[in-house]
C-alpha cells in the first residue's frame, strides 16, 4: 500500500473539512429571503435555496420570530 505524503494527507483533509463547514453569518439577502418564504415553504426546501442546513434555518426563524402561517399547516393537516 502506498503512503501519502504529508502534504497529500493535509490536502486531503483541507478538502473534506471545507465542503463540510457551513457558511458564516447571515447576509441581508439571505435573512429577506427567509422572511418572505418561510410562512409559507417548508423549511427544507428553504434550507436548500440559501445553502443552509434546515436546522440552522429554523433556528435563525424561530431568533427572529418567524412562524408558519395557519394556512400553511393547515394545508399539512397540522392546524
Amino acid at each position: 500500500m502506498a503512503r501519502k505524503t504529508k502534504t497529500a494527507k493535509r490536502t486531503a483533509a483541507s478538502k473534506r473539512s471545507k465542503s463540510r463547514r457551513a457558511p458564516t453569518g447571515w447576509t441581508p439577502n439571505q435573512v429577506s429571503t427567509l422572511k418572505r418564504l418561510f410562512p409559507n415553504n417548508p423549511t427544507a426546501k428553504i434550507a436548500k435555496k440559501l445553502g443552509r442546513k434546515t436546522d440552522a434555518v429554523k433556528k435563525k426563524a424561530s431568533r427572529m420570530g418567524l412562524r408558519k402561517s395557519k394556512r400553511y399547516l393547515k394545508s399539512l393537516g397540522r392546524a
